[in-house]
């Protein structure tokens, strides 16, 4: 990696641990630099002011978000070939990879920067509502994909199964970090989990989904 990526990656890094603890309001420019070591010039060389930096935080979570779903994704495929199984041992995998954080999760930047909006220009509020609906329409196609394949209970709409999972997701990264209790996250995305199984009928279900992560995340609470 050249000298200036590894110096602009650093600030980043360092500006994410600082927004994910007290919020973008309360993060200045002068303790960025403080902590990585630059200068003013040095740091205005890659970010010209805070909405520039704030995209430059949204883009990084973009990559870690994609990153880690193609590899929850990629391996749920491998598993199985069948859409619900897919998205249910997506979401089992999801949460196994939630409690291995060292802590507990550290907390959205979406949501950080969506609390804050008013700070921003309307690229950053535009990108950070591009990123919600990215995350959203990944869950959706998922639903629609298990919906093709599988009968339901009763009818339901992909989009409002997908926003509860999601909301599940986030309210779980909200509520751990709030309540200091890393399990939560990984529960919550149990129970959306449960949630999804049960909107389809339970002689579609083949029994091949890994149930003892479900016993050991529920032991572990």
């Amino acid at each position: 990696m050249r000298k200036g990526a590894a110096t602009r990656d650093r600030i980043l890094e360092i500006a994410e641990a600082a927004v994910l603890s007290k919020g973008f309001g309360a993060t200045s420019i002068e303790e960025l630099i403080t902590e990585a070591g630059l200068t003013k010039s040095g740091f205005f060389y890659h970010f010209k002011d805070k909405n520039e930096l704030a995209r430059g935080l949204l883009e990084r979570h973009r990559q870690q978000n994609e990153a880690l779903m193609a590899e929850v994704l990629g391996r749920a495929r491998e598993l199985s070939d069948d859409p619900l199984q897919v998205l249910l041992i997506g979401l089992t995998l999801l949460a196994e990879r939630m409690a291995e954080l060292p802590g507990g999760h550290p907390g959205c930047m979406v949501a950080s920067l969506s609390y804050q909006d008013r700070l921003f220009d309307r690229g950053v509020r535009d990108l950070v509502a591009e990123l919600v609906h990215e995350w959203l329409t990944l869950i959706r196609v998922l639903v629609e994909e298990a919906l093709a394949a599988h009968p339901v209970r009763e009818a339901v709409d992909a989009e409002q199964v997908a926003r509860a999972i999601t909301c599940a997701i986030d309210g779980g990264i909200v509520m751990g970090k709030e309540l200091g209790d890393p399990a939560i996250l990984p529960q919550q995305i149990l129970m959306a989990r449960s949630y999804v199984k049960m909107l389809f009928q339970t002689a579609s279900l083949p029994h091949v989904v890994a149930r003892r992560s479900e016993v050991d995340l529920a032991g572990a609470a």
